[in-house]
């Protein structure tokens, strides 16, 4: 494991960055934790990461962070992103101005952070982009290795379901939440974009990475309840609906609108389906957090529920 690399993490105050950052600081390794929010970013500053501002739609700035460089984790993204941190000007233009400033600062690893089914012809743009910048990476002449993790716990468990069961007593699901879907903690994934920097030699080119379990929405939505101590309300938005306002929504909000139009469609549009995780974990030696074991984590540091 090579721990005299300098290491540029692009998103270092995301859901996967943080956890990174904190993983190669505990080998010691010296890193530049990019962020357009450094503020937030005081605990990995007092790790000893040096914390810089900078943005995917600002080249100038990421021309600047990868000068010195060795090796960049590239794992910011626009799914929810509007106006200036739109999909588009992030996924798409920002990834392809990283990659040239990396390759013209001589950066000798780059890894990228993809998705689970990632393809030029899945239903939801954002899939096609990662396709795409997934090529542009392996034309870029660096040594790579691309990620592709299944939907990351911190936003599709949490956020987007129990957090409003947690807070609110009710969760909200886009249609009838039936689909089976892989969840993947965003610091289990950190450990493997740390074995994709540090590990020599190039420990897999493309890795997809997910969970052991395949939960629906109301399943999800069960474990809070459970875990909670509380009723499991839940509210079905149904999908012509979602997909009417996500059209509506489109101009103002597109990252809104992406994600009620993923979540609208039929069950069987997109695989989501992982079925890997025990050979993951075989083959790097690691434990997979398992869902229910994270829905507890978010309940203990939820507090007692909310009155309703």
């Amino acid at each position: 494991m090579k721990t005299d690399a300098r290491i540029l993490v692009v998103g270092a105050t995301g859901v996967l960055g943080r956890p990174a950052v904190k993983l190669l600081r505990e080998r010691g390794v010296v890193v530049r934790a990019l962020s357009r929010h450094p503020e937030r970013a005081a605990d990995l500053a007092a790790l000893g990461a040096e914390v810089v501002a900078g943005d995917l739609t600002d080249t100038a700035s990421l021309q600047r962070a990868c000068q010195g460089a060795t090796r960049v984790l590239a794992c910011a993204h626009g799914l929810l992103g509007r106006g200036r941190w739109r999909s588009e000007a992030v996924d798409d233009a920002g990834h392809r101005a990283l990659i040239a400033a990396a390759r013209d600062a001589g950066v000798e690893r780059f890894v990228y952070t993809s998705a689970l089914g990632t393809g030029a012809d899945h239903p939801i743009d954002f899939f096609r982009t990662k396709a795409a910048i997934e090529a542009a990476v392996r034309a870029s002449g660096m040594p790579f290795a691309i990620l592709r993790p299944s939907a990351f716990m911190e936003h599709h468990v949490h956020n987007f379901n129990g957090k409003g069961l947690l807070e609110k007593g009710k969760v909200q699901l886009i249609g009838p939440g039936t689909k089976p879907r892989n969840f993947i903690a965003g610091s289990d994934v950190a450990a493997f974009a740390v074995r994709a920097l540090l590990d020599e030699p190039l420990p897999f080119a493309t890795l997809d990475i997910g969970g052991h379990e395949h939960l629906s929405g109301l399943d999800v939505a069960r474990l809070y309840a459970q875990a909670a101590g509380v009723e499991a309300r839940v509210a079905h938005l149904p999908a012509a609906v979602a997909r009417a306002l996500a059209v509506l929504a489109r101009p103002v909000h597109p990252g809104m609108a992406r994600v009620m139009r993923l979540l609208s469609l039929p069950d069987d549009a997109f695989d989501e389906s992982f079925d890997g995780a025990a050979a993951l974990e075989a083959r790097f030696g690691l434990r997979l957090k398992r869902v229910p074991e994270f829905v507890r984590e978010q309940v203990v540091l939820a507090g007692p529920p909310p009155a309703h």
